[in-house]
């Protein structure tokens, strides 16, 4: 494993020293090295170039300043020097498909795990919208109030106490680490609730040719399936697939059985 501080305080990581090289992008209030597990999985088939998100890991803090979604998409384009596969998780997966739809020669293929996609959900299952809204309210409320601990400890009840630890057991750097990066929460809400980037406008997603896998936790919030099956509807090559006993944390808890679908995936590509 190779750590590589970068221009513009944004931290990468490499994991492996495979042939494939993969664009890995993590999920909020992660970081880069939430890939450990799925990159140990694949046993040095793949080199992952991982960065921290601002106001994650070892990268500096976002100061507030312009639109959250459009500064962490050009900052990880910045790393497709050539063509790759990429992989990303909830947010990440958000970031992998707009990657996939604005930078398509760079993109080779594209796993989408629980993307959080839901203006999809808004227009084909809104009743499992309005349930997702109904039981983040406590988060809601906590990041209105300015409460970013108690918003980081019930936004891990919900989307990381699934299948992994609840937060009085995760380690005190790891919820500060949770605290820290909680901000940006409210600031993609409406790219990811109200389609603001225009992904869902006809002529954007099916336009996009190239191969995707979108995965989804059999245990998670049934909301998330119907966006994975709806964003698979909306593409033209793509296929999805579910992770049996896994929560919304897909990657980080199945590694094993997340990296048996994308060999699965890759190797049916041309």
């Amino acid at each position: 494993m190779k750590d590589t501080p970068l221009v513009d305080d944004i931290f990468v990581r490499t994991l492996g020293q495979g042939a494939r090289k993969v664009l890995a992008l993590h999920c909020t209030i992660a970081h880069s090295g939430a890939w450990a597990g799925l990159s140990a999985a694949l046993g040095g088939e793949a080199t992952f170039t991982a960065p921290d998100m601002p106001s994650h890991g070892r990268t500096s803090d976002w100061d507030g300043h312009g639109d959250f979604f459009d500064q962490v998409t050009q900052l990880s384009a910045a790393h497709l020097t050539e063509p790759m596969d990429v992989i990303g998780h909830s947010f990440g997966g958000m970031l992998a498909l707009r990657l996939a739809v604005e930078f398509p020669d760079l993109v080779r293929s594209a796993v989408l795990i629980e993307p959080v996609f839901f203006a999809i959900a808004v227009q084909d299952a809104p009743e499992l919208v309005r349930q997702h809204d109904d039981e983040a309210k406590p988060v809601s409320n906590a990041l209105a109030a300015g409460d970013m601990e108690q918003a980081a400890r019930l936004f891990n009840r919900m989307w990381g106490a699934q299948d992994g630890p609840r937060w009085p057991d995760l380690p005190k750097r790891t919820r500060a680490g949770m605290i820290r990066g909680i901000h940006v929460v409210p600031a993609v809400d409406d790219a990811l609730f109200h389609d603001q980037k225009g992904l869902l406008i006809p002529g954007v997603l099916d336009r996009v040719n190239l191969p995707f896998l979108i995965l989804s936790g059999s245990e998670t919030h049934p909301v998330m399936p119907a966006i994975g099956e709806g964003l698979a509807r909306r593409l033209p090559n793509a296929k999805t697939g579910v992770v049996s006993g896994a929560g919304h944390m897909v990657p980080i808890t199945h590694p094993d059985q997340t990296v048996a679908e994308i060999r699965k995936f890759w190797g049916g590509l041309s």
